[in-house]
């Protein structure tokens, strides 16, 4: 078998369990429900990832287009809007880290989870500027630290300060977007910054940023794709659609590293030295949420509950189509 019949096959499969169970469901629905809100996928992206990549392929366009469905791209700068954008209903689909999602069911959105790419925890980091006295995650100690609250680079810090024996109440957390970080951080109104590609590339490239500590061996750092619920039991075939190619790219990014930057580079307006940084460290391979990273999803948000950062403990299974923990097992 070759290599790429094999990558389809693999692709088949796991799309197939993504899936399989949204099938059954939609055959259980009216027709009339089936048929509802086709028109039209919203999707919410970043500055990172697959869906960039889509995006700038302009294949999921194509694929949709023969089933009568258009595509709306949105921009978001961090994961946490654009989960409000999901829980609000401006956009149908998108793709976060690990803790937007835990913030937003605490919150009390209406979404499920409906994928995720492998874990890549080199993708987020601590930053310090070039000439930082900071040598030690321990240094950390009363410094003033950006990040962007409610974000994967949150339950970063929150590990990082685990592993030095520092608690959080003894750090000056400054809540800040990614673009409103990096001008604190230049300007050196803060003392270090967690952040994720492409803006940790940027910074290191650009600013000469040094990493302080970045995700390995601290957090798995899962990409997430997410869908309204309302949205995930209405169009199970349009998300199917939405994921196979998601998949498709998956496979085609692995092996055109070249290509890759060249893409994110258009997309994001960053420098392709920026861009082919952040994919080096980027894992690729859509697969379903697994029992083991919804547990992992669970460590997180009893992370962030027994800190009170979340309103209310919450069980992160409850954010699953409840055949889908069928399909994954």
């Amino acid at each position: 078998m070759t290599h790429r019949h094999a990558q389809r096959l693999s692709r088949r499969t796991t799309l197939g369990l993504l899936f399989a169970a949204a099938g059954v469901m939609a055959a259980g629905m009216p027709v009339a429900a089936q048929a509802q809100a086709k028109a039209e996928v919203r999707i919410g992206y970043q500055k990172y990832g697959t869906l960039t990549l889509l995006k700038g392929r302009g294949t999921l366009e194509k694929r949709l287009a023969e089933q009568g469905v258009g595509v709306k791209w949105t921009e978001f700068p961090a994961g946490p809007v654009l989960l409000e954008g999901l829980n609000v209903g401006s956009i149908d689909f998108g793709t976060v880290g690990e803790a937007p999602p835990i913030f937003a069911q605490a919150a009390g959105a209406n979404l499920v989870y409906v994928g995720n790419e492998p874990a890549s925890p080199a993708s987020e980091a601590i930053v310090v500027p070039k000439g930082s006295g900071l040598r030690t995650l321990a240094d950390l100690k009363g410094k003033k630290i950006a990040l962007n609250k409610g974000s994967n680079v949150h339950y970063l810090l929150l590990k990082a300060l685990e592993k030095a024996g520092v608690a959080y109440a003894d750090i000056q957390p400054v809540f800040l977007p990614p673009a409103d970080a990096r001008a604190a951080f230049e300007r050196g109104s803060v003392d270090a910054w967690a952040i994720w590609d492409p803006f940790l590339a940027a910074a290191e490239k650009q600013l000469g940023a040094r990493v302080l500590a970045d995700g390995k061996g601290l957090v798995a750092n899962y990409q997430f794709y997410l869908a309204s619920r309302t949205y995930a039991e209405k169009n199970p075939e349009i998300l199917r659609i939405v994921l196979d190619e998601v998949a498709k790219v998956d496979d085609w990014g692995r092996n055109n590293p070249e290509e890759v930057a060249t893409i994110l580079s258009a997309q994001t307006g960053l420098g392709k030295d920026v861009v082919a940084l952040a994919a080096s460290r980027y894992a690729y391979g859509v697969k379903p949420v697994s029992v083991d990273v919804i547990a992992s999803q669970q460590r997180v948000a009893d992370a962030f509950s027994s800190l009170k950062l979340i309103p209310k403990p919450i069980v992160v299974k409850d954010a699953l189509l409840p055949v889908k923990q069928v399909a994954t097992k």
